[in-house]
């Protein structure tokens, strides 16, 4: 089982870009000297609070400081861009990490970067974009010019410019033949994301704001969907975020979450309002008839992160993947680290990868 870092990233607005980009660059090091495998990075072009236009040049900055790290986006928006540059871009990056690197791709949430890009605001009409870049993507990535490929969205066609002479007309091909392994995001219980990405032998990241129910929910569709299409289902391509904090007694963790200037009460306090003006705070009650008054910010981090002790986070993991399925990579969220919360997230990590993660992997191990 594999451990990593999925990084909105989320800050209070007020510093400026640079700040934040030192403190998630600092935060990625500790990972590589922790041991983590996987960081993915998001991609927000006009979120203050989410201040990152290009998680490729960011990753590209930490790769000559790192060696075991795999980056991953996290993710590019499909419909802002034409998949040959995606294509193009993911091909460089592959190149530049000598394989380490992973293409998180989705169809896009936040409503401003919609709107600046002119994109259709449905998500289902977003869904078969993301679909259609992926496919042509992979036709890219496959083949030589001449190009002539005919999506719904977009097209390539590459053919009466050729110039062999000047080197003109090739899209450049990945680091790894077959280009880097594709997720796709999964935020909604019963997602047909989660389907259509089975059925197209690409890997899932299951979101952190979903219930253990919704998780499991997931993994039953991702086998579904594999097995529709002929595929075995493999847990290796599913990754689920959480948030999670460890601490050194059950009393001090809960202290550490609960309190006025904690990061995890800034972060679920956030993503409570943005729940809450897209009407989504439904996936959030533990009971049908539950007003969304009751649906506070406390209930949130209470369901939603795993806080504790080594002991105590430990159990609750076992419990996690014996109900949820067998992901085989555990992101955490990142928090901020103003105020004590860089000690305290700095502690958890530690914690985490030395006191409890060897014991996960050798059940894991034991299970498979």
């Amino acid at each position: 089982m594999r451990l990593g870092m999925f990084m909105m990233p989320l800050h209070p607005e007020g510093r400026p870009m640079h700040a934040y980009l030192a403190e998630d660059t600092e935060k990625a090091l500790l990972l590589e000297k922790l041991g983590f495998d996987e960081l993915f990075v998001g991609e927000h072009f006009s979120a203050a609070t989410e201040p990152f236009p290009s998680p490729l040049m960011f990753m590209a900055s930490l790769l000559p400081q790192t060696e075991r790290l795999v980056f991953g986006s996290g993710v590019i928006n499909a419909p802002l861009r034409h998949p040959a540059m995606i294509a193009a871009e993911a091909a460089q990056f592959d190149h530049m990490s000598k394989g380490r690197f992973i293409l998180g791709i989705g169809s896009g949430s936040t409503p401003t970067d919609i709107q600046m890009m002119d994109v259709s605001t449905d998500p289902r009409e977003r869904g078969m974009m993301l679909i259609d870049s992926i496919q042509m993507i992979q036709k890219i990535w496959a083949s030589d010019p001449p190009y002539d490929i005919q999506g719904k969205y977009w097209k390539t066609t590459i053919t009466d410019s050729i110039n062999k002479p000047l080197g003109f007309g090739a899209l450049p091909k990945p680091y790894r033949k077959g280009g880097p392994p594709i997720v796709i995001p999964c935020s909604s219980p019963d997602s047909p994301t989660v389907k259509a990405a089975a059925k197209h032998g690409l890997g899932v990241i299951s979101s952190a704001l979903l219930s253990t129910e919704g998780l499991a929910n997931h993994w039953q569709m991702y086998r579904k969907g594999c097995q529709e299409a002929g595929l075995a289902a493999d847990g290796s391509n599913w990754r689920i975020c959480r948030s999670i904090l460890v601490a050194a007694t059950d009393e001090e963790a809960r202290a550490r979450a609960f309190g006025a200037e904690s990061g995890y009460r800034h972060f679920f306090g956030h993503m409570h309002k943005v729940m809450s003006q897209l009407g989504r705070l439904g996936t959030l009650k533990t009971r049908p008839d539950m007003r969304d008054d009751e649906v506070t910010v406390d209930t949130f981090i209470e369901q939603r992160l795993t806080y504790g002790s080594s002991r105590t986070v430990l159990a609750k993991l076992t419990a996690l993947r014996k109900t949820a399925g067998p992901f085989g990579s555990l992101l955490l969220t990142a928090v901020d680290w103003a105020g004590p919360n860089a000690a305290w997230e700095r502690e958890s990590l530690t914690r985490l990868m030395e006191e409890v993660v060897p014991e996960l992997r050798a059940q894991t191990a034991a299970a498979a």
